[in-house]
């Protein structure tokens, strides 16, 4: 197979030591828009893991001694082949996430971003003392292979940052795809092999099982985990066993604040593509949106009106926005959720019920002034489901914004800057926004507060958490 030949998106194999694999069992995920099996992919078995990280751990060995610079440079050739096949994985990535080919197209535009992004990032000693007689240094060493478990919301552009994040700083890494989200991780990887000595980048598909087996890997030396706060959990006290290293990027349930003096026109479209963007399965989606109430009646008629103007529908058909829930567990979740708008006597002011379809559509919802207190608010939907609430005091509504366990990001909207940065300075997560939600550089560091995280991703501060400390002291006599 030569680095220039097309990808095959038609035959789906685990990568270990640059070899595709299959395994006796195999199992498929299906396409959101209509419930129909995608192609078979291998159930790795505890015995697929070993060999794995055998081959993972023997490449560590030369891995480690080479330099940034030839780690970049294949980094930017792999990166270079993710571009030229970037139509099968935009159209793999809708089949198998349910996502709209625009959306898709976007997700695997920007991996060539974050690579090139984070492998520019200098990575450099601390000189801590020198003298005639010593010098004390802080440098980053690499901890040994990675283990990046990688949800199915963003299955391309979130493994291509951690495979990257592992790589760049000297490790070898081992991918683990969600289940439901197998193909595109599956075919970067395939990818990687005409770039990447063998077991440094490594890919895995295979059923529930599999994460706990990795997460328990005593070859296994850090985890880099993106998915829920409840999953999180599990794995933190999985990799408590080995002390592993461990980054978290846990779910989120942001609050965007906006004040009276907005231009209601001009940032009602922003709101609403910040809200539902990816049919609002993104971590750091608009989830709770506070409207002063001066502004509260117009701005809730204007965001409904514009909502109504999003296309529902299968991601291959032309100008759609919002395509399926991604999985069958995601839209029972949903679906109970929404429950709640009766049991709870809650006003919808678009949407509000789950139309039958053959796959897992659910229209955009949104909830007019609900109780702090009810599901819809203090509960991450993961689904098109918005509450929209009244506020008058800033005191109120900050405390209000800060009031859950989840702190992933935020944001303050007004034409007063000093005003919204006051605001903006009170708000207790990771990344916090003015004017805007859902900004991200490859070189800033992105990662949750409270319980929606632990670490960060990407940024100088990101990639040395894939780094161990240590300290030399150098002394030049004895």
């Amino acid at each position: 197979m030569t680095v220039s030949e097309p990808l095959d998106f038609t035959t789906y194999f685990n990568v270990i030591n640059n070899q595709l694999t299959s395994t006796s069992q195999t199992r498929h995920g299906v396409n959101p828009a209509n419930t129909q099996p995608n192609p078979p992919v291998p159930v790795s078995t505890q015995d697929d893991l070993d060999k794995a990280v055998k081959s993972a751990r023997a490449a560590f060995k030369s891995w480690s001694k080479t330099s940034f610079d030839e780690r970049r440079k294949a980094l930017l050739a792999w990166a270079d082949a993710i571009d030229a096949n970037a139509d099968g994985f935009a159209k793999t990535l809708t089949m198998e996430q349910g996502k709209p080919l625009t959306q898709a197209t976007v997700e695997v535009g920007l991996t060539g971003i974050w690579t090139r992004g984070l492998s520019s990032i200098e990575i450099k000693g601390n000189v801590i003392e020198e003298t005639d007689d010593r010098k004390v240094i802080q440098r980053y060493t690499p901890m040994g292979v990675v283990g990046a478990i990688v949800p199915w919301n963003y299955p391309v552009l979130l493994a291509v940052g951690k495979i990257v994040s592992a790589v760049y700083t000297g490790n070898t890494v081992i991918v683990k795809p969600s289940p439901f989200t197998p193909y595109c991780d599956l075919k970067l990887v395939e990818l990687a092999t005409r770039f990447f000595p063998p077991g440094v980048v490594q890919c895995l598909s295979g059923d529930d099982s599999l994460g706990p087996m990795v997460t328990e890997h005593p070859g296994i030396d850090k985890i880099s985990f993106t998915g829920s706060i409840i999953t999180g959990k599990r794995v933190m006290a999985s990799c408590a066993r080995t002390l592993k290293r461990v980054t978290l990027e846990l779910g989120g349930n942001d609050p965007a604040i906006i004040c009276e003096d907005v231009d209601i026109d001009t940032i009602i479209p922003k709101i609403g593509n910040l809200s539902y963007l990816c049919s609002s399965q993104i971590c750091m989606m608009i989830k709770r949106l506070y409207v002063h109430e001066k502004i509260y009646d117009e701005f809730l008629d204007k965001l409904v009106t514009f909502v109504k103007t999003l296309k529902v529908g299968e991601g291959t058909e032309s100008d759609v926005f919002f395509g399926p829930v991604q999985n069958e567990m995601q839209f029972k979740k949903a679906k109970d959720l929404f429950s709640s708008i009766t049991t709870e006597n809650l006003k919808a002011a678009l949407g509000g019920s789950i139309e039958s379809s053959p796959g897992y559509f659910i229209h955009p919802t949104i909830i007019d002034n609900p109780p702090e207190l009810s599901r819809v608010v203090q509960e991450e939907a993961f689904a098109p489901i918005l509450p929209i609430m009244k506020w008058s005091d800033e005191d109120d509504v900050v405390e209000r914004a800060n009031a859950l366990e989840t702190g992933l990001g935020s944001s303050v909207w007004s034409k007063d800057f000093e005003r919204a940065t006051r605001i903006a300075d009170q708000l207790q997560s990771g990344s916090v926004w003015v004017n805007n939600h859902f900004d991200l550089l490859p070189t800033a560091p992105f990662g949750g507060h409270k319980q929606s995280g632990l670490g960060v991703e990407w940024g100088l501060t990101g990639l040395l958490g894939y780094c161990n400390s240590q300290t030399q002291w150098l002394k030049k006599s004895f």
